[in-house]
């Protein structure tokens, strides 16, 4: 999965912000370069607590961000394209212009209105964990139960299970610790029974441990994409699509036989 940001404050610093041809040529590299699935979003996730303050979004300036861009990639390529929102009117403007898949920080529970939404439309969703006031006892299998949880959630609202994905949420509302616990954990929340997403690309836990700024974490990720891949995650959601990609590939290569 490429990380197609249209925001002019994305933490990875590779926004195309209100540019839709430069956002539209990015996402055609980035398929050509291995890509899968293209990840669009018009609002800034990065978490306040490391990154600071994120801009005030409008719904309708986000859907303005991303509409455009979806609508061209729809028109040009026959990639896979998600929806990186929380919000329901966002999501219907990103389907409607040619989005499959809903990615969801707040695991259909921002929105009251998401979940009936992607049941309705007959999309793949992400769920990641990701709560206001982290507490833990154990981060992975309090994490798990919490996507089980949600995954349930979804069923039970009508989406169809095999079209949803879990996500632990590296890097929400948890620190340097708890990250590289989840990270050598991965293996448990395959046991929930859907396809596992993991975000760790230019993430602050990898400047954490080799001591780098966001643009120099290309080795770090490519570490955390192959440890990912041995423990059966089935999609990868990278900025640096082409090097990932060999990364990947490599490692299926050897793991997946």
């Amino acid at each position: 999965m490429g990380v197609l940001n249209t925001t002019p404050d994305s933490f990875s610093n590779d926004g195309v912000y209100e540019n839709v041809q430069l956002a539209i040529s990015k996402g055609v590299q980035m398929l050509s370069n291995g890509a899968d699935l293209l990840d669009v979003g018009g609002l800034s996730t990065r978490p306040p607590s490391i990154y600071g303050s994120v801009d005030f979004v409008s719904e309708q300036h986000e859907i303005d961000r991303v509409v455009p861009v979806i609508e061209g990639l729809a028109s040009c390529t026959n990639g896979f394209i998600s929806i990186d929102t929380y919000k329901s009117s966002v999501a219907e403007a990103a389907i409607n212009a040619g989005a499959q898949m809903v990615n969801d920080i707040w695991a259909l529970s921002a929105d009251p209105n998401m979940a009936s939404l992607v049941a309705e439309k007959k999309v793949f969703v992400v769920i990641m964990h990701n709560v206001v006031k982290p507490r833990y006892q154990d981060v992975v299998s309090d994490t798990a139960e919490f996507l089980k949880r949600r995954v349930d959630f979804a069923v039970t609202a009508g989406i169809q299970e095999e079209k949803i994905l879990i996500d632990p949420g590296i890097g929400f509302g948890k620190g340097l610790e708890e990250n590289l616990q989840i990270l050598n954990s991965l293996e448990d929340y395959k046991k929930i029974g859907v396809p596992l997403l993991l975000g760790t690309s230019r993430k602050a836990t990898i400047g954490d441990v080799l001591g780098l700024p966001v643009d120099d974490r290309v080795e770090g990720t490519a570490a955390t994409v192959a440890v990912a891949i041995t423990k059966g995650v089935d999609v990868i959601r990278v900025h640096d699509v082409k090097e990932m990609h060999r990364i990947a590939k490599m490692t299926d290569a050897i793991v997946r036989r």
